[in-house]
């Protein structure tokens, strides 16, 4: 049998829930996405935390929340311990969008699902791969081997390659084929026949929007901002909002426009100033742009950096563009500015991401939208009068607990430490085996003191001192006082890299403005008021979300024509419709998995490891094609002594073998070729190649299936039998390495 692979959705099927799921192979089990929601509701990872200690590798495929988002609460909570792998800026900016999620709640609530410090120990020792990078498991992972490769849709966002046998299980989820302005489109139509592929439904039924959006987005804005009014952008932290920050960017200077355009975010500076160095992670065009002229994209010119609404609020009044956190709108700086401006019919609100089921951004983005909304308005004050009074007396009250309970803590440690030693060192103290000597010297002066000598002054075994303990102060004293350690003064480097991390040391993960709201302990409450809204602006959704459409993952799945298919993360129409198309046209196998359900998708090959014998390889004659070296060889299958397989040349003479063509011909190439060759050639219909006069070349079969069911493509040379036919065969041939 095949290598053993099982599936188990834990979050996300049939629905547009966050994504997590438990892919095993052979007994490794891997999480691959730790998903949550804008709502972080409890109630989705109840799965994840029935399987979180069983769980042996984390993959992560992209860095917004509902690809990373319950990763500190399943580390904090569910008794998740499993390393974790990610590319560097899945790692980073999925960092910075938990520090914002965080920072945006606390704000407005008493959220305790998971403090910063929770956010630090998550993704402080994740494992950071390059794109194509194969990092081999050890332990009990021995054998498989892990890639990232590139998805597109985010920066860094990674389809996972899972190898073991030879056999590969590939994981793409949110993955765009379009090349952007930040980003490549993925590579995932590169692997051909995988074993297993896992990937969403969740676009099967959205058409990609035409090239021409970018024009009418462009214009929609400039046309709100000229008639005085402003826009907001509901964004991600650090995902789609990079794309659209460099799209205003190169409007606003081919245009030279003067009107504000702010990214209003806990950590926008942070933000930006990671993505400066992941040049080498974006498109061909930012790289070679940089290459080329040291010209940094994410040097922005027209675009300011904000981390507080004050800073919003004092700036002038005015048209202006203000992109801000979070695209769900239920909670961050975008859900307090659409409260603001909501009511002007000269403003604009312009979705760019289909809101999260059940959020507010969802609710606005209905046809028709509604007229009104009731919000929920929170904000932190500080405590005073009475309030502040009773605090202090409940920490006061509190610190005195933590402090006896210290002393007695301290007191007892000490009580253990000396009571084993030797009671005649205390002067205090009567050695009970010395009693007989000491009565001789008191009974001839009086009986009466023999009787309180011992009763009162004499301590059981266990005693420390018979009135008070005494501690000898060991500390060392000069000319100048009592001598100091200067060590005791001196910051532990854990300490400093916390306070580094925090006002944007080493790493820069966070900006001051940022770092002094989570250092701020001043005593304070959160306040809350619920408001009626009218919502008289305007409301205006274009798909920005970089994902593949529903033509787009039709296509890839047919050249990609993986044996087993399993459909993920999607509503459940777009995911039928998707399961239906497949069976009829990319494999038989496709599967649809509830929550909870596994499902065998262990591959129906029958794969053994066998050994080249040393006798066979020494008449083997390879012959070098491309990156490879080839050969054909024969043999039978035999044993060695250990008891493994092992090839072995064969003891009768080889039969003879139909001759194989070995390598991929592309069209496009072997036109300049024969150009070069002095013939005519140029393309007839249907991607045949004209050849002379009298000669055509086509393919015959589905391209998109190379190796698929529907059979192997076919290259036909068509023509009379004259010296042109046989010169271009020759050539043809020559494109081939024969065995």
């Amino acid at each position: 049998m095949g290598t053993s692979v099982q599936v188990t959705p834990l979050c996300g099927v049939f629905n547009e829930n966050p994504l997590s799921y438990l892919v095993s192979v052979d007994g490794f089990n891997f999480l691959i996405d730790c998903g949550w929601n804008d709502h972080f509701d409890p109630s989705l990872l109840q799965p994840l935390s029935k399987v979180a200690s069983t769980i042996d590798a984390v993959l992560l495929s992209h860095s917004d929340t509902l690809h990373l988002g319950a990763l500190p609460y399943a580390m904090k909570q569910l008794g998740l311990s499993a390393p974790v792998f990610s590319t560097e800026p899945v790692c980073r900016l999925g960092l910075l969008t938990m520090y914002d999620q965080y920072l945006s709640r606390r704000q407005v609530s008493e959220f305790d699902m998971f403090t910063l410090d929770d956010i630090d120990s998550a993704f402080q020792n994740v494992t950071r791969l390059t794109y194509s990078q194969n990092h081999h498991l050890s332990g009990k992972g021995e054998g498989i081997v892990i890639a990232p490769h590139v998805a597109g849709h985010l920066l860094g966002g990674t389809v996972w390659k899972i190898t073991k046998d030879g056999e590969d299980v590939i994981y793409a989820v949110d993955y765009n084929r379009r090349k952007e302005k930040h980003l490549n489109g993925t590579v995932l139509e590169s692997f051909v026949r995988p074993a297993v592929l896992i990937t969403d439904a969740y676009n099967a039924l959205s058409n990609q929007p035409p090239r021409q959006q970018r024009e009418i987005f462009q214009d929609t804005i400039l046309k709100t901002l000229k008639a005085g009014g402003n826009v907001l952008l509901p964004v991600d932290t650090a995902g789609r909002v990079l794309e659209l920050i460099l799209i205003l960017e190169d409007f606003w200077a081919e245009n030279s426009l003067n009107y504000p355009i702010f990214f209003l975010t806990y950590v926008a500076s942070s933000t930006i100033d990671y993505v400066k160095s992941f040049l080498e992670w974006m498109g061909d065009a930012i790289t070679k742009s940089f290459e080329t002229s040291r010209d940094n994209a994410f040097l922005l010119k027209h675009v300011a950096l904000l981390i507080n609404k004050s800073e919003l609020d004092n700036t002038p009044d005015g048209p202006k563009v203000v992109l801000a956190s979070m695209a769900s709108l239920e909670a961050g700086f975008s859900h307090d500015i659409f409260v603001d401006w909501a009511s002007d019919v000269k403003n604009l609100v312009l979705f760019t991401d289909r809101g999260q089921f059940g959020t507010l951004a969802r609710m606005l983005q209905a046809d028709p939208p509604p007229k009104a909304v009731k919000v929920t308005m929170s904000r932190r004050v500080p405590l005073v009068g009475e309030e502040l009074i009773a605090y202090e007396e409940e920490q006061n009250r509190l610190k005195k607990e933590e402090a006896l309970k210290a002393s007695l803590i301290k007191e007892e440690e000490s009580r253990a430490s000396l009571a084993p030693d030797d009671n005649t060192s205390d002067p205090m103290v009567i050695d009970t085996n010395n009693a007989n000597a000491t009565l001789d010297v008191v009974e001839p002066h009086s009986g009466g003191y023999r009787d309180i000598f011992i009763d009162g002054f004499v301590p059981p075994s266990t005693s420390v001192a018979p009135m008070f303990p005494f501690y000898d102060n060991t500390s060392e004293w000069d000319d100048f006082g009592e001598v100091i350690n200067p060590d005791d003064y001196v910051i532990k480097d854990e300490d400093m890299d916390q306070v580094a991390m925090l006002v944007g040391g080493d790493d820069g993960r966070l900006d001051e403005g940022s770092a002094s709201l989570i250092l701020d302990t001043k005593p304070s409450k959160v306040v809350s008021n619920e408001l009626t809204v009218q919502v008289k602006c305007s409301l205006i959704y274009m798909d920005y979300e970089g994902r593949a459409d529903s033509r787009s993952i039709k296509t890839i799945l047919a050249h990609v024509a993986p044996l087993k298919l399993v459909l993920v993360h999607g509503s459940a129409e777009a995911t039928e419709h998707l399961k239906q198309h497949c069976l009829k046209h990319v494999c038989p196998h496709v599967y649809t998995p509830q929550i909870e359900e596994t499902i065998d998708v262990t591959s129906d090959l029958c794969a053994y490891k066998v050994q080249l014998s040393e006798k066979l390889m020494s008449n083997v004659i390879f012959k070098k094609l491309g990156d490879y070296e080839i050969a054909w060889v024969d043999a039978e299958v035999g044993k060695t002594e250990s008891g493994m397989l092992s090839l072995l040349p064969i003891s009768t003479p080889a039969p003879p073998h139909k001759s194989v063509l070995v390598g991929d011909l592309k069209m496009a190439d072997f036109k300049p070729f024969l150009s070069s060759m002095g013939i005519q050639v140029e393309f007839a219909g249907g991607g045949a190649l004209r050849c002379g006069e009298y000669v055509t070349i086509r393919k015959i079969g589905q391209a998109g299936q190379k190796g698929g069911g529907s059979g192997t493509q076919q290259i036909v040379i068509e023509g009379p039998l004259c010296e042109d036919y046989y010169k271009i065969r020759e050539y043809l041939y020559s494109q081939f390495y024969l065995l």
